[in-house]
């Protein structure tokens, strides 16, 4: 037997969503992550296309968490034919159910739009959960014959993990797939873990090309958007991400409140799936960082204060727009591609007393980076909104690492590392990331090819 090994980057090259990639050995493949291709209205046609491999043949699907962009179509795949074991971590698995059941409503509205059928139903989703199965961080699980898998904190979201793969045989070689890596030391969470002793990387690169701004800032920015908007009389609308985005901003808030740096106004959570992680984040202190366990431990309920509102229905959400007086919204999408906030920009944008504050990644062909880019108008269901409200962005929240950072992860590797394949970011920022850890680190690093297999030799 040759103990060839393979990788194939089916998706999530050149893109920042996406994630898919397939291991194959002389024995087994094994696929890690799922995630949907986002941007424009979830980039429908490529979404629908056929999978690159025989799905029957695949004895394994690894998740690294419960983003869009990682799990978004686990339920297609597992329509497609896929029967087999599905891994993460427990937590991983909890808001991977909130999410694909979120996805179900938004995919049957997107074809509804199109003329076409949805990606899949609710009862995809159901026989997704009929096999997925948990594994608790640095316990060794042996998934097939010749692979066993370790998952270690990642840091980028609650219950995030970076997979470390192992192919036993004549050549032992072992493999880190980070999935998303956290921007730590980060609000809530643990920080990134180690690399330590593997053969290959491979690495996200969202911020592969630039650094976000110093954390001592990040604050100090968000409280003066909220004074500036807030002496105006005006709203402020934060595009976040339902998980993990929209607790660590509930977070900073509870504490501005609290420490009374900022006035006590109507705060807003409108994001059914955002109320619902937010219960699964208040159930598990023991994944967040040792200063926050510690607050709560002295008694603060971290995501409560004074004024806050969680809307899950329709009418909840309609009647915040007919509040008077200065207040603050936090919706999904994160970056305005469906979800509520859609129809608070709508409302809200053409108003120069408003602010939207973009507080994380805005992915190419986004209303976000639209707004990001400066556009003075933009197209919201069906209609031409002028955009005369404040945008500002802090991307020092953003829950991934930056480049300076993404080079640092890298260093805590050992000798042992042969080469690092660079994904999950747009081809410029993957391209420089590789040039940064080729000249600095001295270590072979290259952005791969879609749909091309690469032995690991």
């Amino acid at each position: 037997m040759s103990n060839k090994l393979t990788v194939t980057f089916c998706s999530g090259v050149g893109t920042v969503t996406g994630a898919n990639f397939l291991l194959e050995t002389e024995k087994s493949k094994i696929l890690i992550d799922c995630g949907m291709i986002q941007g424009e209205k979830f980039a429908t046609e490529e979404n629908s296309k056929l999978f690159s491999y025989d799905i029957p043949t695949i004895d394994a699907l690894l998740v690294t968490h419960a983003h869009l962009d990682h799990v978004g179509r686990i339920p297609k795949l597992v329509k497609e034919g896929y029967l087999g074991p599905i891994y993460s971590t427990p937590k991983t698995k909890e808001l991977a159910e909130i999410v694909l059941t979120d996805a179900v409503g938004i995919l049957a509205l997107e074809a509804k739009q199109n003329g076409t059928l949805p990606l899949y139903g609710i009862e995809d989703v159901e026989m997704v959960f009929m096999s997925w199965k948990t594994i608790p961080y640095h316990q060794e699980v042996k998934i097939v014959d010749d692979i066993s898998v370790v998952l270690k904190d990642s840091g980028h979201i609650l219950g995030s993990a970076m997979i470390e793969v192992t192919v036993r045989g004549p050549a032992s070689r072992k493999i880190l797939f980070t999935g998303d890596l956290g921007n730590s030391p980060a609000p809530l969470l643990r920080d990134t873990e180690e690399v330590d002793d593997v053969d290959f990387i491979i690495m996200e690169s969202v911020y592969g090309d630039r650094n976000h701004e110093p954390k001592e800032l990040r604050l100090r920015q968000f409280e003066k958007v909220i004074d500036d908007t807030l002496a105006r009389g005006g709203t402020l609308v934060i595009p976040a991400f339902s998980i993990d985005r929209t607790q660590v901003l509930l977070y900073e808030l509870n504490n501005l409140v609290e420490q009374k740096k900022i006035p006590s106004v109507p705060v807003f959570v409108d994001s059914p799936m955002a109320i619902k992680a937010t219960e699964i984040y208040q159930s598990s202190p023991e994944l967040f960082n040792d200063k926050v366990r510690q607050q709560i431990k002295n008694g603060d309920n971290i995501f409560s204060f004074p004024h806050l509102q969680f809307t899950v229905s329709q009418n909840e959400s309609r009647d915040i727009e007919r509040l008077r007086g200065a207040k603050i919204i936090l919706a999904g999408s994160g970056m305005s591609v469906g979800g509520r906030v859609l129809s608070h920009e709508e409302d809200f944008l053409p108003d120069p007393k408003n602010t939207i504050l973009l507080v994380g990644y805005q992915t190419a062909g986004s209303l976000g980076r639209q707004l990001a880019n400066g556009a003075k108008k933009v197209s919201i269901h069906g209609r031409t909104i002028k955009v005369k409200a404040h945008i500002e962005t802090i991307y020092g929240y953003s829950a991934h690492k930056d480049s300076d950072h993404l080079v640092e992860f890298v260093t805590t590797a050992s000798d042992r590392l042969k080469q690092i394949f660079v994904v999950m970011g747009e081809l410029k920022a993957s391209m420089h990331l590789a040039q940064r850890l080729n000249d600095e680190l001295m270590v072979k690093a290259i952005v791969p090819e879609r749909e091309r297999g690469y032995e690991l030799e």
